[in-house]
């Protein structure tokens, strides 16, 4: 990224008056759905069950050095105190046609891995097929963020599979593919 040029500043007043200041949980939800984001499916092995949950918080390049990424868990989550004991953390960004999938990882009940086509490292991170990006990672650190915790993963391996499987974008509270977007084929 590069720096923006400094150029005068004017007051707008009218600006201020139009920016909502009520920032009820309503009203973020629906601004920050405005930006696209990937789905990732978090899934590993912990005490010998497999644990998985998804996110669409996730960032991928938040460090090369030691290579990173990160994503945001709800406090509320009773799925990540367990799935973060795994020795290895699979992630998997999701790919078209895995919305279904998505869902039933989300689900609150019932197993979300049946039926499920999933490989697992010999570290137990588990991985699903169908996947555009495979990461195989390990908790690097959890900071506290409000009503979420931001961890950071650290990256052991990757695998490449968007020549594949494309993968879909949650946006404006909607699952869509990248094909969709004016200008690719």
């Amino acid at each position: 990224m590069t720096a923006l040029a400094t150029h005068e500043l004017h007051s707008t007043p009218a600006l201020d008056r139009d920016l909502n200041r009520e920032l009820s949980t309503e009203t973020l939800r629906t601004a920050f759905s405005h930006f696209p984001s990937g789905v990732a499916a978090l899934a590993g092995v912990a005490h010998g069950v497999k644990e998985g949950l998804v996110a669409s918080s996730f960032t991928v390049g938040v460090s090369l050095e030691p290579a990173l990424v990160s994503v945001a868990v709800q406090n509320t989550s009773r799925t990540w105190p367990r799935l973060k004991q795994a020795e290895r953390i699979g992630i998997s960004i999701l790919g078209e046609g895995q919305t279904s999938v998505c869902r039933q990882l989300a689900a609150k009940e019932g197993d979300r891995f049946a039926g499920l086509d999933v490989r697992s490292t010999d570290h137990g991170a588990l991985l699903l097929n169908g996947a555009a990006l495979w990461l195989d990672t390990t908790v690097y650190a959890e900071l506290p963020a409000g009503d979420h915790t931001m961890v950071l993963l650290e990256v052991h391996g990757v695998h490449d599979h968007s020549s594949e499987h494309e993968p879909i974008v949650f946006h404006r509270s909607a699952f869509r593919n990248l094909r969709t977007a004016e200008g690719n084929q």
